[in-house]
C-alpha cells in the first residue's frame, strides 16, 4: 500500500501535540498532512490535502466533529474517520456509526488508543481495497463475458441466444430490437438514452455497436441516427424485432461499411444504399471485356490499359458493390487465363487467380490493380511464348497444309494439330504471313493446279484433286487467282499438246 495522508482536528492543544509527538506514524505508512483546531479551519485542511484518514473530536467550535464528516464525506466517500470525544453520549455514537465512522474513543485519548484504532481503520481500508479490486475484477470479467457472448449472437444467431441472456445477467431482457452499426475507425459516442442500450466489442479489425432497443418505436431510433453529424464512416444494417436476427444485421452492417470503404464515401452508409446495385444495366460490360481479351491476344498493352481503365471509369460510374466487382473481375482473370492457354502456356506456372486476394482489398483503386498486375504477367508470358513457339509451331502446320491441301482443312483442325486456340492460330497467321489461314490454303491450291493444268489435265479432273467439289467455285476461285480462267491457262501452258477446250 502506497503512504497514506492523515490530519488531526481537536481545540485541545495538549491533544494535538500528543498525538503529533506519540504516534510513530511512518511505522503505519502514514504521512500526517496537517493540524487543525476547530471545524471551519479543519474543512479547508480537508478540502486542500485530500486525506486518507481523519481524526477528530466531536465537540469543536464553528463546526463540530459529526457535522464536519457529513461534509467531507460527501466530497470524498473513501476517507476514513476515527473520532474522540469526552462524552460517551449514545446520541454521538448511533450518528457516528451511521456515518461509517471506524472507531469512536473516549477521551483522555492514550497512544495504545489510537494506535489500536488506527491498525483497525488500516484493516477496514485493506478489505475496502480488495472488495474494490474484486469488484473491479468481476466487472471487468462480466463486460468480457458479455462481449464474447454478444460477438457469438452476432456470429451464431438464434443458438446463441441463452448463452447471452446469461452473460447479460438477466432471463428476459425487455429488449424489443436489436441493431448493428460497423465502424471504420474510433467508434464515436452515440446518443444513448433509457430506451436502448449499447455493447461495443470488436472481432479482429471491426469495431462494432450493437444498438439494443428498449423502445418499441424503432423508426424514432433511424431518425435520430440519420440527424447526427457523425463525420466517422460507418456502415448499420437493418432494425430487426428478434435478437435471433443479430447475424443478419451484423452482416449488412459490414457489408454497407465495405461499401463505403469501396468507393471511399464518409459517414453513415446504410444497407438499403447497398442493395439493388446489382441490377444496374451491364450492357456496355461484355465489350469491354471483349476488348481486354483481343489487347490480350495481340499483344496490344495500350489497348489493355484502355480498356481496363473504362471498366474502372463505368463501375464507379454505377457505384457497383465491391461484391459485384469482384466477381467481374475474377471472370475476366479466368477468361485472360484461357487466353494463354491459346498459346500453350501452363497456367499453373501464371501463379493460380485466387478470390481471396480479392476480398482482402478493400477500395476501387486496389482492385483494378490487381487485374492489371495479373494481365501484365500473362502479356509478359503470352509474348514469350509466340517468340519462342510460334515459328515451330506455324512450320508444322503449313507442311501439314502442304500434305492435306485437298482436303476439307478446318481453322479448328489445324490449331489442333499444335494444342493452339483457333483464334490464335488466326492471328498468327495474319501476324506471320500477311494473310488467312483460308487464303493460304486457296493459295496452295490455285498452286497445285496450275501445276496440273501444265501438265494437260482437264479442268474437270483438276478441281477435284486440288480440293474442290464443284467445278464452277473452283473456275471463278483460280480466275480472281491467276487473271485467267483455268482451260485458259491449261491452253497456255501446255507444252504444244493441244486438247478440246472442256470448260
Amino acid at each position: 500500500m502506497s503512504v497514506l495522508r492523515a490530519v488531526i482536528i481537536d481545540d485541545e492543544p495538549i491533544v494535538l501535540t500528543g498525538l503529533m509527538r506519540k504516534i510513530d506514524w511512518g511505522k503505519h505508512g502514514i504521512e500526517l498532512a496537517g493540524t487543525a483546531k476547530d471545524g471551519l479551519s479543519a474543512l479547508r485542511l480537508i478540502r486542500r490535502t485530500r486525506p486518507d484518514i481523519v481524526l477528530t473530536d466531536i465537540r469543536m467550535p464553528g463546526l463540530d466533529g459529526l457535522r464536519l464528516i457529513e461534509k467531507v464525506s460527501a466530497e470524498s466517500p473513501h476517507t476514513m474517520y476515527i473520532v474522540f470525544s469526552g462524552f460517551n453520549e449514545f446520541e454521538y455514537v448511533r450518528r457516528a456509526i451511521g456515518l461509517g465512522v471506524v472507531d469512536y474513543l473516549e477521551k483522555p485519548v492514550t497512544v495504545t488508543k489510537v494506535e489500536k484504532a488506527i491498525m483497525k481503520t488500516l484493516e477496514r481500508m485493506e478489505r475496502e481495497q480488495a472488495f474494490a479490486e474484486m469488484k473491479a475484477k468481476w466487472e471487468a470479467n462480466r463486460e468480457e463475458r458479455l462481449e464474447k457472448a454478444t460477438l457469438d449472437l452476432l456470429l451464431i444467431g438464434e443458438e446463441a441466444i441463452d448463452n447471452w441472456k446469461e452473460a447479460y445477467g438477466v432471463e428476459e431482457p425487455s429488449f424489443y430490437a436489436i441493431t448493428v452499426l460497423a465502424f471504420d475507425g474510433d467508434m464515436p459516442s452515440l446518443p444513448i438514452g433509457p430506451s436502448y442500450k449499447e455493447i461495443k466489442i470488436r472481432n479482429g479489425n471491426e469495431r462494432l455497436s450493437v444498438i439494443l432497443h428498449q423502445d418499441r418505436r424503432v423508426s424514432e431510433w433511424d431518425e435520430r441516427l440519420s440527424s447526427l453529424n457523425i463525420r466517422e464512416r460507418y456502415g448499420s444494417g437493418r432494425t430487426y424485432l428478434s435478437l435471433g436476427d443479430a447475424k443478419r444485421t451484423y452482416r449488412e452492417a459490414v457489408r454497407a461499411l465495405r461499401f463505403g470503404k469501396f468507393l471511399e464515401e464518409s459517414g453513415r452508409i446504410r444497407i438499403e444504399d447497398v442493395e439493388g446495385k446489382d441490377n444496374k444495366p451491364y450492357a456496355d460490360l461484355l465489350p469491354l471485356k471483349e476488348a481486354v481479351l483481343v489487347a490480350l491476344r495481340t499483344g496490344d498493352k495500350d489497348g489493355v490499359d484502355w480498356a481496363l481503365n473504362r471498366f474502372q471509369a463505368w463501375t464507379q460510374e454505377w457505384k457497383l458493390p465491391p461484391e459485384r466487382v469482384e466477381e467481374e473481375l475474377l471472370k475476366l482473370a479466368l477468361l485472360c487465363t484461357d487466353v494463354v492457354r491459346e498459346t500453350g502456356g501452363d497456367t499453373p506456372t501464371l501463379g493460380s487467380i485466387r478470390h481471396s486476394e480479392l476480398r482482402e482489398l478493400d477500395s476501387l483503386g486496389a482492385m483494378f490493380g490487381w487485374i492489371r498486375g495479373k494481365l501484365a504477367e500473362l502479356m509478359l508470358w503470352t509474348n514469350t511464348a509466340r517468340r519462342d513457339m510460334k515459328h515451330a509451331s506455324l512450320e508444322r502446320i503449313l507442311d501439314y497444309m502442304e500434305e492435306r491441301f485437298a482436303q476439307d482443312l478446318s481453322l479448328q483442325e489445324l490449331a489442333g494439330l499444335v494444342e493452339l486456340h483457333p483464334a490464335y492460330l488466326s492471328l498468327l497467321f495474319k501476324e506471320r504471313l500477311g494473310v488467312s489461314y483460308r487464303k493460304y490454303l486457296t493459295g496452295i491450291r490455285m498452286e497445285k493446279a496450275k501445276a496440273l493444268l501444265r501438265e494437260g489435265e482437264r479442268v474437270h479432273e483438276v478441281y477435284r484433286k486440288v480440293g474442290y467439289v464443284n467445278q464452277r467455285h473452283f473456275a471463278e476461285t483460280f480466275k480472281r487467282a491467276v487473271g485467267m480462267t483455268p482451260g485458259n491457262y491449261r491452253d497456255l501452258h501446255s507444252s504444244g499438246r493441244r486438247y478440246g477446250h472442256d470448260e
